[in-house]
């Protein structure tokens, strides 16, 4: 067996997946690209993570996707939900999730490379964006399962107020603005935000 290491890709439950962090016995990974498309709630209203229907529905119906086998390796954990630290919208409770999406704080300070100089110190007009010539851009990237191209998606923190939340835009940028929690309710033709869901692994 090939050894797992941070980068490392794998199989899991029928995705293909990235390791980004690895923790004695167990790897944090991400699916490798943008699974499916969801908005991030079912209704225009203030809403956090532990709320929102998009975590309800990695952490239920797509949860129970798995055998039985691989949920015995998903391990629950606690994840911090902090508040935006541009525009002070609240992050809400901490949460228990067995799958969850990355936060501002993960995508920009641990697991893409590390641009922690741009977040803690914005620059005086800087409202929207992390900075569009960040090194470390490409490595945020994901394509649209099964299509050529890139797409944007959707992080766990709020976006500058908690009727939008955080996302990866489709060049890397971090959009820390937010985009509207319901933009992608595909009955209404509008444009969808992307999932990649993580987990921590049992290796």
């Amino acid at each position: 067996m090939e050894e797992i290491k941070i980068g490392s890709a794998l199989s899991f439950g029928g995705y293909n997946w990235r390791v980004l962090d690895l923790h004695n016995d167990k790897a944090l990974i991400i699916t490798e690209d943008i699974i499916e498309q969801r908005p991030y709630h079912s209704a225009y209203k203030d809403i956090t993570w532990a709320d929102c229907a998009l975590r309800n529905y990695l952490n239920a119906e797509f949860y129970e996707k798995f055998s039985k086998a691989d949920q015995s390796r998903i391990i629950r954990v606690l994840n911090q939900n902090s508040d935006n630290l541009w525009h002070g919208s609240l992050g809400g409770e901490d949460t228990l999730d067995s799958v969850f999406l990355l936060s501002i704080e993960e995508v920009a300070c641990h697991y893409f490379g590390d641009s922690r100089s741009k977040l803690y110190n914005p620059g005086k007009n800087q409202k929207y964006w992390l900075q569009r010539k960040d090194e470390n851009n490409s490595k945020r990237i994901a394509r649209l399962l099964g299509k050529e191209w890139v797409w944007w998606w959707w992080l766990r923190s709020p976006g500058r107020f908690n009727v939008k939340a955080a996302y990866i835009h489709g060049d890397g940028n971090i959009g820390i603005q937010g985009n509207n929690i319901k933009k992608g309710n595909l009955s209404d033709g509008k444009c969808t935000g992307g999932v990649r869901p993580a987990l921590w692994l049992k290796l």
